[in-house]
């Protein structure tokens, strides 16, 4: 008796993987084509969106049975995509961090090539050294405030774009951006 309730547990168990692996397969086909050009429309390349694509499906297969249908399935396999996009261009960005710091030029030596209005050697080093805190003071931010931050000043993206691109709405970033612009307007007057 107790064997032929586990034996049905299994069929059962098998049927309802059988049937999540039919229901992945479709929506799979169905899905493609979408995951793999917003792939390709953010990297602008075939081969790695080809990859990044396999991938996004790799882990939709393995996370398959966790999916709750909170949100539609294309929802969730681009959710999946994005996060593989993000990691992808944070490695790259750390790849080149890692190699600037190895070819690195003297911070004192590059704030010399840098445009400055004022006329005298004084003011060019006091404006220098207002650069530096503003960098010290970006990088006592949080991680998501630094990005923001840096997504908007240094990369010159719209509050749009910013959400987007950490996958925030845009209230979030404005109000990220906000602390971010408090917090280093206060660590530049303590200085």
């Amino acid at each position: 008796m107790k064997q032929t309730r586990i034996q049905a547990k299994r069929d059962g168990e098998g049927v309802r993987l059988s049937l999540a692996a039919q229901r992945l397969s479709t929506i799979a086909e169905t899905h493609r084509p979408q995951i793999f050009r917003f792939l390709l429309a953010s990297l602008r390349d075939a081969d790695l969106a080809e990859t990044l694509t396999q991938d996004c499906f790799l882990r939709a297969s393995r996370n398959w049975l966790s999916f709750r249908d909170e949100s539609s399935a294309m929802t969730w396999l681009m959710r999946i995509a994005i996060n593989l996009q993000k990691d992808y261009w944070r490695n790259r960005r750390m790849q080149f961090w890692r190699q600037t710091r190895i070819q690195a030029v003297d911070v004192n030596e590059a704030s010399e090539w840098l445009p400055s209005g004022e006329r005298s050697p004084e003011d060019q080093v006091l404006a220098r050294e207002r650069v530096g805190k503003v960098w010290m003071a970006v990088d006592c931010l949080s991680e998501r405030q630094r990005t923001v931050f840096l997504l908007r000043f240094v990369e010159e993206m719209e509050l749009s774009e910013i959400a987007q691109a950490a996958g925030l709405k845009v209230g979030a970033v404005k109000s990220h951006l906000s602390r971010a612009l408090l917090n280093v307007r206060a660590a530049m007057r303590t200085e």
